[in-house]
């Protein structure tokens, strides 16, 4: 078996604790962080996550081997690790919580804002995104004119979507024939701004709540995702922050209010 790849204490400490960076200097300054029972004083000091047992301030620190993150994500950024032209939701992560292989867990389309989910658990990102889990997500929509009643029992009985290019058509069709163009039924809540609206979708294909307005006629002006499952996007996040996921809220991720 390959030896685990080391990181830097500083960086872990601060990446799965409260305390900044400078904050875990000045403790290693103090002799108040020890590993494997050794005081260490070296910002540079590397740790391998899995073996070393980390002690701060005399307490013991669990350092866990995935990162889970809530981004809000601002408009004109793509959900990707990179790209030539435009900023990804990774360029927005604080040096203190970046991990190797952290990857959105789940896309927001590049004028979309709100939560998105970085982790680099891939078998977690699969559970998330896999179609038979079905997981909720709800939207907060803005529309360019007034939202009539009939689109409740209209998104409640499944919108069929309009075909897109020739290959998304070949996508959208299962192997046993059945038309995936026809969405499954969606919750569609009007607010009382008549042109805004909140729905809640149980799967994600391609431009989903843009196209299902489109079907009758109105447009989508601003799209913002408000929860995944049962967990909500902390509204104390700016466009362009992110947070660590506490082990409370990851199991949120999986229940429905």
């Amino acid at each position: 078996m390959a030896a685990s790849k080391k990181e830097r204490l500083d960086k872990l400490i601060a990446a799965q604790t409260a305390l900044s960076r400078k904050d875990v200097h000045k403790l290693l300054s103090r002799g108040q962080i020890s590993v494997n029972g050794v005081v260490v004083r070296n910002f540079d000091s590397r740790i391998d996550w899995e073996t070393d047992l980390v002690t701060v301030e005399g307490q013991p620190l669990a350092l866990q081997k995935y990162s889970y993150l809530m981004m809000n994500k601002p408009r004109g950024v793509v959900c990707a690790t990179k790209d030539l032209a435009l900023p990804t939701v990774l360029d927005f992560v604080p040096d203190e919580l970046c991990r190797s292989g952290l990857f959105p867990a789940g896309r927001l389309d590049k004028e979309t804002t709100g939560f998105v989910l970085l982790t680099n658990d891939g078998a977690f990102g699969h559970r998330i995104l896999a179609p038979k889990s079905h997981l909720p997500k709800r939207y907060f929509v803005q529309l360019d004119k007034p939202v009539p009643c009939e689109l409740v029992s209209a998104f409640a009985a499944g919108v069929k979507l309009p075909p897109e290019k020739q290959e998304r058509r070949q996508m959208e069709k299962s192997p046993e024939g059945r038309d995936r163009s026809i969405c499954l039924p969606a919750q569609l809540e009007l607010l009382d701004d008549i042109c805004t609206a909140r729905v809640t979708l149980h799967q994600g294909m391609y431009h989903q709540v843009r196209r299902m307005f489109a079907v009758f006629g109105l447009e989508v002006v601003a799209l913002h995702r408000e929860q995944i499952g049962g967990l909500r996007l902390d509204p104390m996040l700016q466009p362009g922050q992110c947070r660590i996921i506490t082990s409370e809220e990851l199991t949120q991720l999986k229940m429905e209010e």
